[in-house]
């Protein structure tokens, strides 16, 4: 099966299709660090030992992934809380989900999300 060729950088490296030049994951590295300087702590968004615990009772009670089935690691809000303690604390708005499945699929769709929304 054919597969696409490399491309060219703005650089001008040769880069594998899909892959990222060097040059560009340190853009994405300084840009990530510039969001973190500004974002929150984890305590300050929320995450507290209340939060732990109530996370805790949750996975017990639904201790599977609801996208895969597999053991469940993560409580997921299903709509961003976005700060607001309301929706936070909304337990109808938690999902359980393992790792795999909270970490790529659920933030690629709230990054499409966002995105949209910015339009």
């Amino acid at each position: 099966m054919p597969t696409k060729p490399a491309r060219l950088c703005g650089c001008g490296r040769r880069v594998a299709n899909g892959a990222r030049c060097p040059c560009q994951r340190k853009v994405d590295a300084e840009r990530k660090a510039r969001f973190d300087k500004t974002r929150p702590n984890s305590s300050q968004r929320g995450y507290t030992g209340a939060w732990e615990k109530a996370r805790k009772a949750f996975l017990r009670r639904k201790p599977r992934c609801a996208r895969c089935g597999a053991e469940a690691t993560v409580v997921d809000h299903i709509t961003p809380h976005r700060g607001d303690q309301t929706l936070f604390w909304d337990q109808a708005n938690w999902q359980p989900l393992c790792t795999h499945c909270h970490s790529g699929a659920k933030q690629r769709e709230e990054r499409r999300n966002t995105a949209r929304n910015l339009k």
